[in-house]
Order: C-alpha cells, then structure tokens, then sequence
C-alpha cells in the first residue's frame, strides 16, 4: 500500500484552508494533517461539514503566529506521536484585512511567507504551495498568462509578488509552486464574493436600483474554491509543477456584468452602472465615494440583521476601496489544463452563489427574510 503523505497546512481555518482540509478529510488523500492558525476553529465560524472535517482524528490543530520565527519553527516540529515530518505545506495564511497599513501587509505577508519557507527549506519538505493573487499582474482586457507583464495593484498583491521572488530565491533548496488565484467563492467566503452579495441583497432590502462604478465589461475572474483545493493538491503531487507558477481560474470569464445578472436574478433588483466617464470623476475622490456606499449600507444592513434576530455575525456588506479600482482581473488557465486539470467548476452559476448564502442562514449568519 502506498504511503499517504503528511501535509502541514498554514492558515488552515481561514476561507480556503477550511475548504482544503475538508477535501483532504472527505476524500481520505492524507496520513495527517495540521492545521496551523492564529484563530482556533472554535472561534472561525466553521459550518457543520467544517466541523466534522476538523474533529477527524487525523487532523491537529497547533495555535502559531506564523510571524513569529520561534513560533513558525515550533508548528513545523515533527508529530508529536508519530515522529513524522511533513511531505506538503500548504501556505494559505496571509493578512488580507481592508485598510491595513503597509507595514502590517508587509509583515503579515512577506516576513510570515518568508519565515514559513524557509523553515519549509530547512526541514526538507517535497512540496512547498504558495497562494499568491492573480492582482500581481498587469490590468490589461486580454487574458494573461503567467510570464505575462507584473504590475501588481493591491496592497496584498504588492506583498505576494515579493514572496514568489522570495520563493524564486529559494528553488535550489525548496521545491515549490505558486497559485494565483482571482475572485474565489464557495462555502465561508467572506471576503471575496460575498460583500457584493450582502450589497445586492440590502439594495433588495431598499427597493433601490444597484448603481455600479465603471461598466459591466470590467473583467472580474472566479473560481470555486472546490477547484482551488483540486488544483492545488493535483499540482502540490506533478514533478512539472517544480518551482512553476500556475493561474487557478474557471472557464467563465466574469465579469462585473455577469456576476450582477445572477445577484440581480436572485434578489428581483435592477441593475445599472455609472459608465466610465462618470466613475473617473468619482475616481478622483474614490475613497470619499466608498465610504459614501460604506455609510449607506451598514445601517440597514444591521437593520435586517436585527429583524431576523441575529445579533452576531462575521458578513459584512463593507466594500474595501481596492475591489472598486477600474482594474480587469482576467487570467488564463491554459498552463493549468495542458497539466492535465479538470475544472470541477468551470462557470459561476446562480446554484454556487444559492449555496453559499443558505449555508449562512443555516448558521443564522445571514437574514434568511432577503431570500423570501
């Protein structure tokens, strides 16, 4: 019988690292794993299938502030029992809070990736993943590739271009792949997909027009997390993967246009967008213009929350500046699928997006009375 192998899994109770150990747990593909996280699960806001993945007793839950070099090397310590080292790390954790300072991105992304592969290095692991962002490249209207031009666009991505350098650094020593990633969604998105979907609901709520910046042609590209963790195991296994960077990307070339149709659709709102002339103009004072929205939807927001009873919860219709820039997110997975991938996933559908927000009413995480 062949030896299944160990993954140790960084950020592992963040959006896609709880998605990555359920597919590990469900699909039985690992001897053991442990899931490294400032946050413990208890305090994640896990859905039941969370849960049961966590409490499988091949899963180890080890607390670490992975910025931290002594607590960094503490979490890649064999296992305890077992004495066993680790085949894959899966590097999910990074600080991708809105409207942190530099510094702050700088240390909880570039010094924790770079403590976190250099540990990797030194203790000889098969497989390094990194998990970068697809806002590394250039916003251009063609699809890009990976050795496309780089000029990365968001405060996260500005960190993670300095991580794959770090990692390029490092290739003699640690064999690593690099993912990057668009618009994830699927079960726990918070961030990603899901304020877009809070807003919809709350213009519902106001019986108002959604008005967007910019136009519907804005190329916004998604992929499930489902296929993120297929994609990322398949790769973390394939030798061609050796110190290779690959986009992570549905086939639906989305769009701000295509993602509004299936919210408009879901929540009977019309949609309409201010065009690009009059979206420069309030492009001049964008931060003014977001914070102008901000203000306009916390109030219902928590208006509905606390018609349907629900006092606490981590969804927020909050739009960070940085996801209203005029800037196309458009990868192309081509290198991807020549490996051999399948997408699992390969369009957004009106289903995914049902799927997510009834797995938060379910948790009384979102008012169940917007779907009504």
């Amino acid at each position: 019988m062949e030896h299944k192998p160990t993954v140790l899994l960084l950020g592992g109770c963040g959006f896609i690292g709880r998605n990555l150990v359920t597919y590990l747990v469900e699909n039985d593909l690992t001897a053991e794993i442990r899931v490294v996280d400032k946050t413990p699960p208890q305090m994640a806001w896990l859905n039941e299938r969370h849960n049961q993945a966590f409490d499988n007793s091949k899963v180890e839950f080890c607390s670490a502030n992975l910025i931290n070099a002594a607590s960094c090397k503490n979490t890649f310590a064999p296992h305890p029992t077992t004495g066993r080292t680790w085949d894959f790390v899966f590097n999910c954790a990074a600080e991708t809070r809105p409207n942190q300072t530099e510094a702050v991105y700088k240390e909880g992304i570039l010094k924790l990736s770079t403590n976190c592969a250099n540990q990797a290095a030194n203790c000889k692991v098969k497989r390094y993943v990194e998990l970068s962002s697809g806002c590394v490249n250039s916003s251009e209207k063609m699809p890009q590739r990976e050795d496309c031009k780089l000029e990365p666009w968001t405060c996260v991505a500005k960190q993670k271009l300095k991580v794959e350098r770090e990692l390029e650094g490092l290739s003699h020593a640690l064999p690593y792949t690099i993912v990057r990633l668009p618009i994830v969604y699927g079960l726990a998105d918070k961030r990603y997909l899901m304020p877009r979907i809070i807003v919809a609901a709350i213009y519902k709520y106001l019986n108002e027009c959604m008005k967007l910046l910019w136009n519907d042609s804005l190329h916004l590209n998604t992929v499930h997390v489902n296929d993120v963790c297929a994609a990322i195991w398949f790769l973390a296994q394939n030798p061609v993967a050796i110190n290779e960077i690959y986009n992570v990307v549905d086939d639906a070339e989305s769009t701000q246009g295509t993602i509004s149709d299936i919210l408009s659709e879901i929540f009977s709102i019309k949609v309409d967008y201010f065009g690009v002339m009059m979206s420069n103009l309030a492009k001049m004072s964008l931060s003014d213009t977001v914070s102008e929205v901000n203000d306009k939807l916390m109030t219902p927001w928590a208006e509905i929350c606390q018609k349907d009873g629900i006092n606490n919860t981590p969804l927020t219709p909050y739009l960070d500046e940085e996801q209203l820039y005029h800037k196309h997110l458009y990868l192309d997975n081509t290198k991807l699928k020549n490996l051999g991938y399948v997408l699992k996933v390969p369009k957004l559908t009106r289903n995914y997006i049902i799927e997510i927000i009834d797995d938060y009413i379910e948790q009384k995480l979102f008012p169940a009375s917007l779907m009504g």
